[in-house]
């Protein structure tokens, strides 16, 4: 298994990006929110999973070691992949689906694009005793630190949604909606994460 990629982060994508290590650039699709962290140029750590199929060698990246352990982890669910488990985590941190998934919020969970309630409650059900207890203690060793976006999140949180199975139309509007209220809020542009999470919650409530 490939546990991390240490190296230079040698282009970012609209869903993955291309780290050099040792001459050889990987290809790891990661969520808006790892996409955030990385900058062409730049070293990067990045925690990754390997997922085999019969025809593909797919690596996914994530800002942390949790981010990967619970995106593993939710796989082992019936009827639950790899995309569906990435999309997850894109909308859910960690500690937010440990939470959901504790309190039976079945909510919460449908919130994902491609969830619905069978598949919330089959979750909860298999991994309710799995996930572990959400943490109150902030990041831990290795958690990547929450930083403002790039200029271009707004085209990161269309990407994300599309990506996750909403329409360009729908996508725009809500990021539409996300920027306006951040702009009334504290006049500054939202981190892709947050600003992905608003933006699902104006769409599920549409």
């Amino acid at each position: 298994m490939i546990a991390h990629l240490n190296g230079t982060v040698a282009g970012v994508g609209l869903d993955g990006a291309v780290i050099e290590v040792g001459g050889v650039g990987l290809r790891v699709q990661c969520t808006p929110d790892t996409l955030a962290r990385l900058k062409p140029g730049e070293q990067a750590l990045v925690a990754t999973s390997l997922v085999v199929r019969e025809d593909s060698l797919t690596l996914f990246g994530f800002a942390n070691d949790d981010e990967r352990n619970v995106f593993e982890l939710l796989q082992t669910a019936s009827g639950v992949g790899p995309r569906l488990a990435l999309a997850m985590v894109a909308v859910h941190s960690p500690d937010a689906l440990r939470r959901a998934v504790a309190a039976e919020d079945v909510k919460a969970l449908t919130m994902v694009p491609g969830i619905g309630n069978k598949v919330a409650q089959r979750i909860i059900l298999e991994l309710k005793d799995r996930l572990g207890s959400p943490s109150d203690l902030g990041p831990g060793i290795g958690a990547a630190p929450s930083r403002r976006a790039a200029p271009s999140w707004r085209d990161q949180v269309m990407t994300g949604l599309v990506n996750l199975g909403w329409s360009a139309r729908d996508a725009e509007a809500a990021v539409a909606a996300v920027e306006a209220e951040a702009m009334e809020a504290d006049g500054q542009a939202p981190d892709v994460a947050t600003a992905l999470r608003a933006a699902l919650r104006k769409l599920s409530k549409s």
